[in-house]
């Protein structure tokens, strides 16, 4: 589909629920993609903890605040926002 946005009063009512059925399929896409990344950002961040849950256990000095700032900022990072592979 087209990035611009129709003119409306061009189109059809078959054309309307056509683009209606595209955008709708589009966002349930892109829903599903954000569910999963939210699942692993968040096995990401529990697996941290216990690291982190250990490493105290230890006596190790532990990773502060602004480590984990750094992971979410990474792990949140979308395409071309810097984020290195």
């Amino acid at each position: 589909m087209d990035e611009t946005f129709p003119d409306l009063g061009s189109l059809s009512d078959v054309e309307l629920k056509e683009i209606i059925r595209q955008l709708t399929d589009e966002e349930t896409e892109i829903s599903y993609k954000r569910r999963i990344l939210h699942g692993k950002i968040d096995i990401l961040r529990a697996e941290l903890v216990n690291r982190l849950r250990h490493k105290h256990e230890g006596g190790e000095d532990t990773i502060t605040g602004d480590d984990i700032q750094r992971l979410t900022d990474i792990l949140t990072q979308g395409p071309g926002d810097g984020a290195s592979a």
